[in-house]
């Protein structure tokens, strides 16, 4: 989303919007497993649809570099379409732009963005990991994603051939990838492991999984 039309966005809320709104939130980290990115996808807590993206680099700690290193400017010069959802770094129109600050700095302006955008609810895919890093947004609900996506009792996808856990978990592939690939069909998706969009992404799987926010209550992890 442009710049304008996040102003744009935030304007509308604050117009007295009714529209109550979810964040999904991604990490990546770096060598000292320390946090280097954050991405977030703010959407509908009914559709599901994105609204509004917002992708911060830490610094300095992206600078000790991380497996991901190399996606973490993912596509500055090109488009790129996630499920729908046009991600782009550069000046031109649908940006979403790089925002680089100290951690502190970062999650100050993230709370302060999620406050304002009215949005309690947190979700992410295996959400312990994130929240474990993210712990000055632990007064945020966080619900973790893969409670709900990895079950058979939740997700319709899962056949009766795929080996299950008896509490219904799958014993093996319930990472993002496969689980996208599993509810979406598209078997030549693959994840970016750039923070945005994995966020964008993992929003998606929520969207697929096809059940209301209440139902994501026993998926609490705080």
């Amino acid at each position: 989303m442009s710049s304008n039309a996040s102003i744009d966005f935030l304007e509308m809320l604050k117009g007295g919007s009714s529209k109550s709104l979810i964040a999904v939130i991604d990490t990546e980290t770096n060598w000292r497993d320390e946090v280097m990115s954050i991405g977030i996808a703010v959407a509908d807590a009914k559709t599901f649809k994105c609204q509004d993206t917002r992708y911060y680099i830490i610094d300095p700690e992206y600078r000790v570099g991380g497996i991901y290193s190399n996606v973490l400017h993912y596509s500055r010069e090109k488009k790129h379409v996630t499920f729908g959802v046009t991600i782009e770094s550069g000046a031109n129109s649908n940006v979403t732009r790089e925002i680089m600050l100290s951690r502190r700095q970062a999650l100050q302006d993230i709370d302060k963005y999620l406050r304002d955008n009215g949005i309690t609810k947190i979700f992410a895919y295996n959400g312990k990991f994130d929240l474990g890093h993210l712990k000055e947004l632990s007064h945020f609900e966080w619900y973790d994603i893969m409670r709900i996506a990895a079950y058979k009792q939740f997700n319709g996808a899962i056949t009766e051939d795929m080996p299950c856990c008896k509490t219904g978990r799958l014993k093996t592939n319930y990472g993002v990838e496969p689980i996208t690939r599993m509810l979406s069909g598209d078997k030549r998706y693959t994840e970016v492991h750039n923070a945005v969009y994995d966020a964008v992404d993992e929003l998606r799987i929520i969207e697929l999984l096809g059940h209301v926010l209440e139902d994501y209550e026993c998926a609490r992890i705080n």
